[in-house]
């Protein structure tokens, strides 16, 4: 069945999380998986275990998973972590799909959980195919104005060339970039989480496989869902209600 979706939104099976009466069993249910991580356990067996003690549904497990981190972890991303103010005249690396959609997913109203590390992450998954809707295009509008104002050397933007419409989407950017003048490199490759790990830009994603690799990053989806959009559908998946570590903006 092609897919017909026009908007970047909730999925169906998302409003069990919106749902206040859950919150608590998730912040557990991430303090636990937490826990397990940071004494090496296997990550799918602690996912499995975590759920089940909590009844979680898929998504629900889903969003835990995407939430929890080691202490490690959480030590290394906020050591690694880049303010804005320290973004100014340093080259940032993009993983283009993964900002896009987050902020695609924030102003679709769609849900953004709030994980330990204190990133903003949508609950939407490529899975090799990708749908230009109507939240886009204000998107690529939003993450424009924040790298204006960041003033970076300049800008790399990777997305995964496999998934089906990503030339759509470097063709817009590219032309946007032609447009504004901005100093943009737009690429399509077989591997972008390869390139960001070993990258020494400062790197803008909030996946995990790539925050605990990457020499550099800065938090850039969240400063752009907290001070351009408004009504978001948040989920905090910690018990403080936000996160454990303030990165500085």
């Amino acid at each position: 069945m092609p897919d017909k979706r026009q908007h970047r939104g909730p999925h169906p099976q998302d409003q069990v999380l919106v749902d206040t009466r859950h919150w608590g069993s998730l912040q557990q249910a991430t303090a636990d998986l937490s826990w397990l991580l940071t004494r090496n356990y296997s990550l799918t067996a602690s996912v499995k275990l975590v759920g089940d003690r909590y009844s979680l549904r898929q998504r629900q497990r889903l969003a835990v998973q995407r939430s929890a981190c080691s202490d490690q972890s959480l030590r290394r991303r906020s050591m690694q972590h880049v303010s804005s103010a320290d973004v100014v005249r340093q080259p940032l690396a993009i993983d283009g799909f993964n900002l896009l959609m987050t902020i695609e997913a924030a102003l679709g109203h769609g849900i953004i959980i709030i994980g330990r590390d204190g990133c903003y992450r949508d609950m939407a998954s490529v899975h090799g195919s990708f749908r230009i809707v109507q939240e886009t295009l204000p998107a690529l509008s939003l993450i424009d104005t924040a790298l204006e104002h960041l003033q970076p050397s300049s800008v790399y933007w990777l997305f995964d060339a496999p998934v089906s419409n990503s030339g759509r989407v470097a063709a817009r950017l590219r032309s946007m970039a032609e447009d504004r003048g901005r100093n943009w490199d737009v690429e399509l490759v077989h591997d972008p989480d390869q390139l960001l790990r070993k990258s020494q830009a400062v790197v803008v994603s909030a996946d995990s496989v790539i925050l605990d690799a990457c020499e550099r990053w800065t938090n850039l989806g969240t400063r752009i869902i907290d001070e351009q959009i408004d009504e978001v559908r948040f989920v905090p998946m910690t018990a403080k209600g936000h996160t454990e570590y303030t990165l500085s903006k």
